[in-house]
């Protein structure tokens, strides 16, 4: 089985790519969205987020994902402090 990593930058037509792989045949995994998935409300990512970070990355219910990019890529936590423990739910949720 040939295995494919597809990369880029924002804007460099990676979901175009990956829509024409998929209408190959490809089976296609968007880690990205898996990413979403598991920090929806009510689910134990979200929870995670929420006890980690705080209600501050809260807006109308959901993980403001803005808010918590800046938290993440702030100079004010230690770097190996940023990473939700939900990051191992992206890697179950695409097994």
């Amino acid at each position: 089985m040939l295995v494919v990593g597809l990369t880029g930058g924002i804007g460099a037509g990676k979901s175009t790519v990956a829509q024409c792989f998929a209408e190959l045949g490809a089976f296609v995994i968007d880690a990205d969205q898996l990413a979403r998935m598991v920090v929806e409300r009510g689910t134990d990512g979200f929870a995670e987020v929420l006890l980690r970070f705080g209600d501050e990355v809260i807006l109308n219910g959901d993980i403001d994902r803005k808010k918590l990019a800046e938290i993440i890529f702030s100079a004010q936590r230690p770097r190996g402090n940023n990473s939700p423990s939900g990051s191992g739910d992206v890697c179950r949720s695409g097994s």
